[in-house]
């Protein structure tokens, strides 16, 4: 077995453990701290490990026949478009262990599930066959669905169906595309890279934008954009902290990840033909989000719909990479580069800012913002953590979210006008964060931030580790840049470049 095959299966292992093996509660919730400690600690050592593989080449590759008569294989592999998330994702499921090491309600239960969806998050990041992407891919529906059921609060069992009902519905439609390219390869084969190399229905134009349509839709539920983001703020609302963290860290990223490992490269000549729809879904995803926002009263819906926002611009840079007759391909690799890094600043600050909303609902039960004011003198923990997260989000430079924002704006904006439509995007995030930052944090001690018990260490160190990693990025972006990149450039290159 493979680093990166150790990568993947450890948390499913450990969680077949804990759910077999008599582990006391305590136990059980250290267990899945180490485990995602020792997970994180071996992507550590694949990403020093890592050397930029020639253009359409994985790292790490390991290729096994696994249903050859329907041309299904076991293949993974890693490049500078998967390794991101993958550390992203350990990164994520370890602050969520520590997180929670303090939970009371099935805590055995809660970790072992918690191993079980890490396995699948990681297991879409390294497939490179279609099937394999689809199997790991619904795995995660399944895992967020008995978190947000077992462990969420409110009307939780209502929006986990919605969830699951949604989301298992886009599924069906990216199973129907992916067979629809199976069917259109010669040979038939739902291997990624095999799949890459052939171009199927590139001579079938009608074809490919069905069979793209319906992959896109698939994906676009799961990002979600407008309008098919419905689902994402109940889920949200009603999970739990650990939950909404991963959902919005990670398993947003699932969709727009299918972009670039699958939709982009397998369907360049559709992609062409699509791109301004993206565009334009991407710059209504931005605007509608930001707009829905500002009249949001709770805290978890607010922050769920800067999700939406920030997943838009992904879609636009990822759009723009595709109008080919209008741009200078390093211009449109640009926005293509800031779109992947907007996928890893998303995920370090909007986990940070939900594992804070959580805060409120442990100690308060609620996440209305006329509840509080002035956490800041009874939590100054907190408040420092909130507002270093909110200014984060918002797009303020020394963050991670500044460099994904300037490359997906400045490479988009040159190459369409158009593309300046998503930049009062960027405004109202600054009002509504600005607005919810100070009627949280400010102004005399009120409501139920009256006696309001501060952050505990291990409620600040994971907030504090995705925050300084956004720091991190944001002041050294070259790391990151030096894996993207390349992957980026031969992207650009596979759809028109």
């Amino acid at each position: 077995m493979t680093v990166l095959e150790l990568v993947v299966f450890v948390p499913v292992v450990a969680a077949l453990a804990l759910a077999v093996l008599p582990v006391g509660d305590r136990a059980a919730r250290w267990a899945w701290v180490a485990v995602t400690v020792v997970d994180l600690a071996l992507l550590a050592a694949l990403a020093l490990a890592y050397r930029t593989p020639p253009a359409g080449g994985l790292a790490f590759e390991r290729q096994v026949a696994w249903i050859p008569s329907a041309g299904v294989g076991y293949h993974v592999g890693v490049d500078g478009l998967s390794l991101p998330l993958l550390l992203l994702t350990g990164v994520v499921f370890c602050a969520c262990a520590v997180h929670a090491l303090r939970e009371q309600r099935r805590p055995r239960a809660q970790a072992a599930l918690f191993l079980f969806l890490q396995t699948a998050c990681l297991g879409v990041f390294v497939a490179q066959d279609l099937v394999l992407f689809f199997v790991f891919f619904d795995l995660t529906i399944v895992g967020m669905w008995f978190s947000i059921a077992g462990w969420g609060h409110g009307d939780n069992r209502r929006s986990a169906l919605q969830f699951f009902l949604y989301t298992f519905l886009g599924s069906l439609a990216l199973l129907a595309g992916f067979i629809g390219i199976y069917v259109a390869a010669d040979p038939h084969t739902f291997d990624i890279p095999t799949l890459v190399a052939a171009a199927p229905l590139a001579d079938h134009p009608v074809g490919g934008a069905v069979v793209l349509g319906l992959v896109l839709l698939g994906l676009a539920i799961k990002t979600p954009l407008v309008p098919f983001h419905t689902w994402l703020p109940p889920a949200h609302t009603d999970a739990p902290a650990v939950g909404s963290a991963v959902l919005a860290a990670v398993l947003l990223k699932l969709g727009t990840y299918g972009f670039v490992r699958i939709a982009m490269p397998v369907l360049p000549d559709a992609w062409r033909a699509w791109a301004w729809v993206l565009v334009a879904v991407g710059v209504v995803s931005v605007l509608h989000s930001g707009l829905v926002a500002l009249a949001q009263t709770d805290l978890k819906r607010l922050i769920a719909y800067t999700s939406v926002t920030h997943m838009g611009y992904v879609a636009v840079g990822l759009g723009v990479a595709g109008l080919v007759e209008r741009g200078d391909p390093v211009v449109r690799q640009v926005a293509a580069t800031g779109a992947v890094t907007q996928m890893v600043s998303h995920g370090l600050l909007t986990g940070a800012l939900f594992l804070l909303a959580g805060a409120l609902h442990d100690r308060r039960g609620s996440y209305a913002l006329a509840d509080y004011g002035g956490l800041a003198r009874p939590a100054p923990r907190f408040a420092v953590l909130f507002g270093v997260a909110a200014f984060g989000s918002l797009g303020l430079p020394g963050f991670s979210g500044f460099v994904a924002e300037f490359q997906v704006l400045s490479g988009s904006i040159g190459v369409t006008a158009w593309a300046l439509a998503a930049v009062p995007g960027i405004l109202l995030t600054a009002v509504l964060l600005v607005r919810a930052t100070g009627s949280l944090l400010t102004g005399p001690t009120v409501g139920r931030a009256a006696g309001f018990t501060d952050l505990r260490v291990h409620e600040v160190a994971p907030v504090a580790g995705l925050l300084a990693l956004s720091v991190l990025v944001g002041l050294l972006p070259g790391p990151l840049l030096s894996w993207v990149t390349p992957a980026t450039q031969a992207l650009v290159a596979l759809v028109g470049g």
